[in-house]
Order: C-alpha cells, then structure tokens, then sequence
C-alpha cells in the first residue's frame, strides 16, 4: 500500500508530517504523532484520495457551520458514543470529542450488547447550538445538544419512546416548526423499507401528533433506511440508502410538501468502480455554490469506511460522484479535487492512532466494549496507563462477552501495532494482552500460572455463537516487561510477535484473518484480567479480592516493514 499526503505543500505541514513519518520507536523520545503514518487521504497537491478516513466511522452525518464540518457516525454499544470530528476542508478530519461519555440506558449497557445502542445519527446546528438524534432500536429515538462541540453535551432526551425506530433526522423549516423523519427496524417492528414524517415540538425535545407514511421503498427498493432531511429552494429532500449495506445505493426522494408524497430517484451507486455499496451519509452546501456527499462504504473487517464525493444539481435532482456512463446515475470517484472551501487554512491531520499514555486522559481513539466502571483503568502523568486485571463475568466464555476491553478502530489496510508494558499480576490464570476483536478474534497474552509466567496465543472462531478460545501456542518467559506488536496486511491478515528486549521480536502462533464485529469493523487493543475462580497469592489487608494489573507504557501504531 502506498501514503497518500506524504509530500505536502505548505511547508510548515511538511514539517510536520516528515516528522511523523521518520518518528523514531525508542523509548527515550517522546512521540508526538499527529498525522497518521498508515493513512493521509490529502496528496498535498489540491487532490485527495477516497476514502477521506479509512477507519469504521459507520452511518457518517455532517453539518457545516461557519468555515468548519463536524461529522458524528454510529458507534452501537462502545464507550464513549457519538465521536465527533471536525475539519475545514472535508478531506481531512480530527477527532475532537465523544457526544456521549456513556451509553444510554446505563446499566443496560454495563455489558456488551453487540450491535445494539447508538444507530445512525444525525448532526444539525439550530438557533446556535448543535443536535445530534439516534435511534436505539430497544427503546427509541434520543436526543443530545451543545453549544459548544468539542466541550460537554447535555444529557440525553428521550424524544420518542418505542422498540424498531431507528435512524432519524430533524428539519427545522422556515416558519420554525420542527419535523423529523425516521426508519423502522424489522427486528424490533416487525416492518422496515418504509419512512415516516413526524412533527416535533419546535424545541427538538418530544413529539406532536402521529408519524405519516412518506415513502414506501417495497417497489424495487428494498431496505430502506437512514434517511436524512434537508430542504432546498421550494423542495424538501430525504436522502435514504437502499438495497443493503453491502451492495446497495444512494436514493434522493423530494417533495414539496414536507409529509410527501416523495418521488424518488437513484442518484449514486457502484457502477463500473470497486467501491461497493456506496450510500449512506451527510449532504453538505458550501459558500461557493459546492455541494458535497459524505458516506460510507463496507470494506466487512475494516468496517464502513468514509469517503467524499462531489454533488451536481441536475433538473433539482443530487447526482453524487461522477456520471460516468451517461444514465443520469452517479459513481463514485476514487481521486479528485478538494473541496472550494471558504476557510483559508486548512491543514493535514488525521484523528489519532498512537497514545502515549503520558496524559490524564485516554487518547479520543479509545472506546470500551461497555459502560466503564472507575476501576478498569487509571491514568496518569507518570507515562503509563494502568489497566486492572477485573475478573471475568459470571458466565464467561470469551472475551466477546468481556465489557473491559479498551479497543480502538483499524486505522489503515496495512498497519502494525505495538505497545510496552509491565505485567503484575495477583493470581494464577490473570493475564494481559494485545487483541485484534470481532465476530472471530484473536489474542497475544502473558499469563500467571503455577509454573511460571507464560506467553500465549489463542483465537476464538464464532466467538459470537459462543465459541470459546482455543490456546494455538505457548511460551515460558522470565521477563515481566513485554512488547507485543501485532502486524495487520491487507485483507486483514494479522500476525503477533512479542519480545523481552524491545528489538529483537519472535513471531508466536498461527495467521489469522480479522473479522468484523456486529455492524462494525475488527479492533485492535488491550485487555487484563482475571479469572473468577481463581486463588489469589495474596490478600490486603483487609480481606477480599485483589487485583492484579499492566502498566502499558505505549501504544504505536507505524506501517507494517
């Protein structure tokens, strides 16, 4: 795989990225990556290369306030939810903030709940604060909002209570009435394919009157789903996926009246390009006259990864991408100009990948795979993070059913992680490690026994149909200081590697192929625990269990060699 953006025009960026890019891994130097090493989306020579961020920001909305874009996607059960990015320029985007510290209910998602949680939102500025909605499909439609994006997002509101709603999207018209149209998750509903246009108090907090019928996508438009609302001119627009994730397309519906009826017309799909399934995502207008398409694509273990696409108004009509084959239908591009923003700087970055862990806070690229108790791990100033050996759950099988798992998404085709750490463990059978998380996983692990310390490499295949772990090889060491270091290729292909000294790595167990999760890509990160049923060596003082812990120094993430 080749960098995109690895020369750069501006000649402070260059600096700056040449500095990522030649960072050395020695410990005595702090790295202070800010651009990504594995993928730059910008070619510094006012083009970029799709996808915009090859990383699993699913379902991904946008608004355009002033000269700056925030983007938030669908984050399911991990914690924090609802990421936000900003950029200047559509093309490159920084991670700045999480709308939801804990997802809601709770306690509900104490536990991983695969799948379940935050679906499709959507982002609007009204009346100078900013709106997120989503959909839960276990107990309706929510709503957060600030005035300040990158600062705290007030408490979640319940706006509409019910199992199968799903994916919704605010308009507030002209006159200042509210509206919100919404999909339907067969699942939970028992019908899908359909949206509905409801009115919403003009404040966005509840709901007036009874949802109507807008659009019926049965007729040769199965799947319909994540709409978006938006008016233009004299039309109201509802842009909706169809046909499934995987190989669907892009659908724009108008109207005159906001409750339809909607006609309807294809306006992006794959076409004669490799980009397949391209739907889902964010319009956005620009100052210039410039309207832009922001959506996904399903790239299975890497998950549903961003691109950007141009938009031309045709008869009143979005046509996304490029028509190449001249039947009024978009494709989507693969190389192209950058946007004509109105923002005068707007420099390279990529949300972050690589942590320190020299702060008092996770890097943003850090989420949980539940709610978090204040006892999985602690930060600090000291260089490290400490992450707990908490004990397994009641009815543990695998680490798919393990909440304290600190897991981040696969930033890249090719990547290699690796990470420092010092293992102190309290009980035979606790362990710590590096993991690559989906449907079927994999682990690097050092464990406490009876007989020593030991590095172990397991993987678990139909983890999500409660398949457990199966140890694939396993090595005495006498070293609790460890670098474990896993490389990623293209396809997913994954292999570990561990070392006592830092420089020199061995190669431990099989290949093994990533696997996306429920809805979304694999996930690499960390882990320590410990077993319920185990004996600890020693207790404090004043009885009870004791947990033992990791202190991982860093986590790198660099191009595989």
């Amino acid at each position: 795989m080749h960098l995109y953006g690895l020369i750069i025009i501006i000649p402070v960026l260059s600096v700056f990225l040449i500095t990522a890019c030649t960072a050395p891994e020695t410990d005595d130097q702090i790295n202070e990556i800010t651009i990504s090493r594995v993928w730059v989306s910008d070619n510094g020579d006012g083009t970029y290369t799709n996808p915009i961020l090859h990383a699993d920001y699913s379902d991904p909305d946008v608004v355009k306030v002033g000269e700056d874009f925030y983007m938030t996607s669908s984050s399911f059960q991990v914690s924090p939810g609802l990421p936000l990015l900003h950029s200047k320029d559509l093309v490159n985007w920084d991670l700045i903030n999480h709308a939801l510290p804990k997802v809601t209910p709770v306690d509900h998602f104490r536990i991983p709940r695969h799948g379940d949680g935050v679906w499709a939102p959507s982002i609007r500025y009204h009346n100078d604060e900013f709106y997120i909605y989503w959909g839960d499909p276990d107990f309706g439609i929510y709503m957060v909002k600030t005035d300040d994006p990158a600062g705290e997002w007030e408490e979640p509101v319940l706006v509409k209570a019910g199992q199968g709603l799903i994916d919704p999207s605010p308009l507030w018209d002209d006159d200042g009435r509210a509206y919100l149209v919404y999909a339907y998750a067969r699942s939970r509903s028992g019908i899908n394919t359909v949206l509905v246009v409801q009115e919403m108090k003009p404040e966005g907090t509840g709901m007036i009157g009874d949802p109507v019928l807008a659009f019926d996508g049965h007729d040769g438009h199965r799947v319909v789903e994540g709409p978006k609302f938006h008016k233009r001119g004299d039309y109201y627009y509802i842009l909706a996926p169809a046909g499934g994730v995987t190989y669907g397309w892009q659908l724009a519906m108008r109207s005159k009246d906001v409750f339809g009826p909607y006609e309807e017309k294809v306006v992006l799909h794959q076409g004669s390009t490799d980009i397949n399934g391209p739907h889902q995502g964010g319009l956005v207008n620009l100052d210039s006259g410039e309207s832009w398409f922001v959506h996904f694509q399903d790239r299975y273990a890497y998950g549903r990864i961003v691109h950007l696409n141009p938009v031309e108004w045709v008869d009143d009509w979005p046509m996304m991408g490029v028509d190449k084959e001249g039947d009024g239908i978009g494709e989507p591009v693969r190389t192209y100009r950058k946007p004509n923003v109105s923002a005068r700087y707007t420099p390279v970055v990529t949300p972050p990948e690589s942590d320190e862990f020299d702060s008092r806070k996770l890097g943003l690229q850090w989420q949980w795979h539940g709610n978090p108790e204040p006892t999985w791990a602690l930060t600090s100033q000291m260089g490290i993070l400490r992450l707990y050996g908490k004990e397994l759950p009641v009815d543990y099988v695998s680490l798919w059913d393990v909440p304290n798992l600190l897991l981040q998404k696969f930033p890249a085709p090719e990547f290699r992680a690796t990470t420092r750490f010092s293992f102190t463990p309290h009980m035979n059978g606790e362990r710590a490690g590096l993991v690559i998380m989906g449907e079927d996983y994999t682990n690097i692990a050092v464990v406490q026994t009876s007989e020593g310390l030991f590095i172990t490499q397991s993987t678990a295949i139909g983890a999500d149909d409660g398949e457990p772990e199966q140890e694939n090889e396993r090595v005495q060491v006498d070293s609790r200081d460890l670098w474990f270091r896993v490389d990623v290729r293209d396809g997913g292909e994954s292999q570990f590697s561990y070392s006592t000294d830092g420089n020199n790595f061995i190669l431990i167990g099989e290949s093994f192929t990533a696997k996306e999760g429920r809805w979304i890509g694999a996930k690499v990160g960390l882990f320590c625990n410990q077993p319920r049923d185990g004996e600890p060596d020693d207790y404090h003082e004043y009885g009870g269990r004791h947990y033992g812990f990791a202190d991982f120094d860093w986590f790198r993430v660099t191009p595989v060699e």
